[in-house]
């Protein structure tokens, strides 16, 4: 007779079958023992539901609760809530309470911390206000203009360029090129790039100290975010690294460290390849055992490096990730899930050949510029971890994994041109929808342009096949509604403001009314660019254009009551869909407050309360499924893609100059050299973080600013065949891919319709690649 309570037995039963359920790469996640551990899980490995699993075996193997808690943190507040309810699932599975553990986004859990002490943290949020700071937000360029104002020398040596003969039209043209393009993209940067690694202003001028540069961007940089901290300070705001900087100033006091570090067991951190060295070292003071600091924190790290796609706009990268798994792999605490059941087997050899083809080809290009012996090149410094996609094997518990592809699985097209490329992608989808209903296809693009234009092009579908199509764009564009709003009634308001006209001249560029051309030289004498006068010369057909576009908007002022300007706007720019009605309710929130006292100035008021709050949300679906419903053909970007899945994935558009791209300069800039000084400075202050992140002790290694560019130029198209790589391993059982022959010279300045301003293209050099390893694949034969 067993002398073991019957209740424990069931457990133990029921916590073995729930370890049995995982893949054999997956068990090691489930068999963790406490200490530091890096997971390194490839597409579709199923990495949030192996970290539930794990989650719940660690609650009840270590009897974890309210006082003594495991932390699991993410960075989007979606994935933190499906990873609290597949855990809860499990606990319930186990019958054991919902307890012991909290799910939480990194930058929540800082402000929790930072919150509970107000006097260490110096963060109060009663009285401080979160901002999202962008490059065109006010408070950038207010720190622009006083870093202009109190650094005449600076600005004139920036002013000045490679050169200058003194003319006054191309000075105004330069103020303007510095003041609303270089500097605040330059701030901007700066700030998040310095802030994610604990580099204080201070910090960035010493950096300054250690490179060649005629500008000395590094000191413009430390002066901009000098200015950037000053004026957050006054105006009470702060940003998401002050929440991180915050929690660990209240980290440094030994006795309530101590204290939080009692309340964790450990830390389950997902997406690790997200994150920042700032943020790192938060979770990992956390994950350490108090009473002996000096071992390995009960930390374990889950991700996929090869899934990195927000470096070259977040201060991201995934190279402390792949230090993490060397690190751990010295140890023996790595470990690789490399099975995945989302794709059919040519998918997946599709995928696994471009990592490997990608690797060996920038090998070489590093041997024959002499950069890296090809054999000493390590992972680190590859755009991909080493590492291949594997079946599932044939008891899989996963309901139709690796499924059938459908067609050839893979299927790579070379039509005559962009239209010839939609009826082919309208053709198939039909086809497949038709005869699969319950299936669901996405068209993943690398711009926004490129989706807004093959909604137009499918916009029948709906009617004449019953297959929905959803524009993911559209609805971020509506949440810019208002700030457009408050742009364009300013310019309405005060018109011969440079400013105010070149932010209504980017809209309607941006929205696609009038052609792209350079603002910045519209915008140095705008009474002559509106009214010029019978002697000027005739301008041409593209500054006639945006010059009849502004006169018709201030007409609007003149002929219409301020009450309907918002609406009568939202007509002029061609909003749809959604948009309108997040005008409409824009409109009607605004013509509230005001009422009774109704002027142009008061909606200005109005409006510019909702833009600063930031708490006007746009009017839209809420569905979980609504990117991936059955017979809907979803159009959204490659990185909005990452997450999710699709029976039929179609990649057109494949141009080299699209992906990876080509190092661009703004025309308007160039006057500063062949490069721009936000890449550089994130290049420079990049390099001093990397070659200190790993030995603290030695001088940084700053490259000159040449030597920067092409850093981030390499930093740039490794990080575009990471995207490629996330939007093929999208797709289940069909992989449809393309690149024309002829398409726009660049997808900003092209309008539908304009079939004649076509030009031959370059394929995407993975594509006749693919096409050599994958003969079958290629589905019309001919001069590629």
């Amino acid at each position: 007779m067993s002398l073991i309570p019957p209740s424990i037995h069931q457990q133990e039963e029921q916590l073995k079958l729930l370890r049995d359920s995982l893949r054999i790469g997956q068990r090691s996640l489930a068999d963790w023992k406490g200490g530091r551990m890096a997971v390194s899980a490839v597409p579709g490995a199923g990495k949030s539901h192996s970290l539930s699993v794990a989650a719940a075996l660690a609650i009840a193997g270590y009897q974890l609760h309210a006082r003594k808690q495991l932390v699991i943190v993410t960075y989007t507040r979606s994935a933190a809530s499906s990873i609290k309810t597949k855990i809860r699932e499990r606990l319930k599975e186990l019958k054991l309470p919902q307890s012991g553990f909290t799910v939480q986004t990194l930058h929540g859990l800082a402000l929790q911390i930072a919150t509970r002490h107000p006097d260490l943290s110096a963060l109060n949020l009663d009285t401080s206000t979160i901002i999202i700071p962008t490059p065109s937000h006010r408070i950038i360029r207010a720190c622009v203009e006083q870093w202009i104002a109190s650094t005449p020398g600076r600005y004139q040596v920036l002013l000045e360029g490679l050169q200058f003969d003194g003319e006054e039209t191309e000075r105004l043209r330069r103020q303007s090129v510095l003041r609303t393009e270089v500097l605040p993209s330059l701030t901007y940067t700066v700030v998040r790039e310095a802030k994610s690694s604990a580099r204080s202003p201070q910090d960035v001028w010493e950096l300054s100290s250690y490179t060649q540069d005629p500008y000395q961007t590094l000191a413009v940089a430390a002066g901009l975010y000098e200015q950037y901290e000053r004026l957050m300070r006054s105006r009470d705001y702060i940003d998401y690294d002050d929440m991180i900087l915050a929690a660990l100033r209240v980290l440094e006091d030994p006795g309530i460290r101590q204290h939080w570090q009692n309340l964790v067991f450990g830390v389950f951190e997902d997406e690790a390849q997200d994150s920042s060295p700032l943020q790192e070292k938060l979770i990992t003071l956390l994950a350490t055992d108090p009473k002996n600091p000096h071992a390995p924190p009960n930390l374990i790290r889950v991700g996929d490096p090869n899934q990195a796609i927000n470096s070259t706009f977040t201060p991201a990268d995934p190279v402390y990730f792949n230090w993490f798994c060397s690190t751990c792999h010295t140890e023996g605490k790595l470990a690789t899930m490399d099975q995945a059941g989302r794709s059919s087997e040519i998918i997946i050899k599709a995928a696994n050949f471009v990592l490997h083809w990608i690797c060996q080809t920038w090998q070489k290009g590093a041997k024959t510029r002499g950069n890296t012996p090809q054999v000493s090149m390590n992972n680190s410094q590859l755009p991909f971890r080493l590492q291949d996609i594997n079946l599932v094997t044939a008891d899989d518990p996963q309901p139709d994994a690796n499924p059938q592809p459908v067609g050839q699985g893979l299927e790579i097209y070379t039509p005559k041109d962009i239209f010839e490329t939609v009826k082919l992608i309208e053709q198939r989808v039909v086809e497949l929808l038709e005869a699969n209903p319950k299936h669901n296809a996405a068209i993943l693009v690398r711009e926004n342009r490129q989706g807004r234009f093959l909604a137009e092009q499918l916009a029948h579908l709906p009617k004449q096949h019953q297959i929905r199509v959803y524009e993911v764009s559209e609805v971020d564009r509506s949440s810019q509604i208002p700030l457009e709003m408050l742009k364009l009634l300013l310019f309405l308001d005060r018109p011969h403001s440079p400013d105010n006209l070149k932010a209504a001249l980017e809209i309607l560029e941006q929205r696609g009314l009038i052609p792209a051309q350079d603002l910045n030289a519209l915008v140095t004498y705008p009474e002559q660019f509106l009214y010029p006068s019978p002697l000027e010369p005739p301008q041409k057909p593209p500054v006639e254009q945006a010059r009849r576009y502004c006169c018709n908007l201030l007409r609007s002022k003149i002929e219409l009551p301020h009450y309907y300007l918002i609406t009568f706007l939202g007509m002029t720019l061609k909003y749809s869909g959604s948009e309108l009605a997040t005008v409409q309710k824009l409109a009607d929130r605004i013509n509230q407050e005001i009422v009774g006292n109704s002027s142009l100035k008061t909606i200005l008021a109005a409006l510019s309360e909702i833009v600063n709050s930031e708490r006007f949300e746009a009017i839209e679906e809420d569905n979980d499924d609504q990117y991936t419903r059955a017979k809907q053909l979803t159009i959204i970007t490659m990185h909005k893609a990452k997450g999710l899945d699709w029976d039929y994935v179609f990649i057109p558009f494949l141009h080299d100059d699209v992906l990876p791209g080509k190092p661009w300069v703004p025309t308007a800039a160039k006057f500063l050299g062949d490069f721009t000084l936000a890449e550089v400075a994130r290049a420079q202050i990049r390099a001093a973080v990397h070659s200190q992140y790993q030995n603290p002790d030695i001088l940084p290694r700053i490259p000159d600013p040449l030597k920067a560019w092409e850093e981030a130029n390499k930093l740039k198209e490794a990080e575009e065949f990471r995207l490629l790589y996330v939007a093929m391993t999208r797709a289940k059982r069909l992989l449809w891919m393309s690149a024309a022959k002829q398409g726009p010279f660049r997808w900003s300045v092209f309008r539908t319709g304009q079939t004649n301003n076509l030009q031959d293209k370059t394929p995407c050099r993975v594509l006749p690649a693919l096409m050599h390893r994958f003969p079958a694949s290629f589905m019309n034969y001919d001069n590629f």
